[in-house]
């Protein structure tokens, strides 16, 4: 069975770090959501039910992979593994739009960027000589990329964790909740 990813240690420099902070989050994924089925079939035990000669003489309708998994192990696996992933992923989430949206004092590019802003207004533009020299583009601050960079990984969170929990559902045979619902559940129950 898989295990979920340690928690990096939160720190604005690892927010900043583009290629860490998505390691981590694919390297989660990775590990739990998309190896989802693996996962899952892992926890079948079909040695318990004993051989049934009669089910080579039937053609089977439902895939065999697609049986029911013990109640038990299915709740020990979302709280051991699923729940425990998507937790430490929000927490970096969260910690890093928070990052995203406080002021940037340590940013290297802000004083390129005022410099490149004064440069735009003091700009002489006669778009008649040229079309194109009323166009600028500023620089976006590295807070404006991260911000960017989280709302993405939060939709692609929304899609991986809504994937999961349907074939969760499908073989624990769980009520219908929904996975944020089930999260939210899970977190309290921790609390406790």
């Amino acid at each position: 069975m898989s295990r979920p990813l340690e928690r990096p240690r939160l720190t604005p420099q690892f927010c900043f770090n583009q290629t860490a902070l998505r390691d981590f989050l694919r390297l989660s994924r990775g590990s739990i959501d998309d190896s989802i089925i693996q996962n899952l079939n892992a926890l079948v035990t079909p040695a318990s039910e004993g051989f049934d000669p009669s089910s080579t003489s039937l053609r089977q309708v439902r895939a065999p992979y697609a049986r029911l998994i013990d109640p038990q192990s299915c709740q020990k696996f979302k709280d051991k593994v699923i729940f425990p992933s998507w937790q430490a992923r929000s927490d970096v989430l969260n910690y890093c739009a928070g990052v995203a949206t406080s002021p940037d004092p340590d940013d290297p590019d802000s004083v390129l960027l005022q410099v490149e802003s004064a440069k735009a207004r003091e700009r002489v533009i006669d778009e008649r000589l040229d079309p194109y020299s009323g166009r600028y583009f500023p620089r976006e601050a590295r807070t404006e990329i991260l911000a960017n960079l989280i709302r993405n990984e939060r939709s692609i969170e929304g899609i991986i964790r809504s994937r999961t929990w349907a074939l969760v559902g499908e073989r624990c045979a769980d009520p219908l909740i929904t996975a944020d619902d089930a999260l939210d559940e899970w977190r309290a129950r921790k609390l406790t």
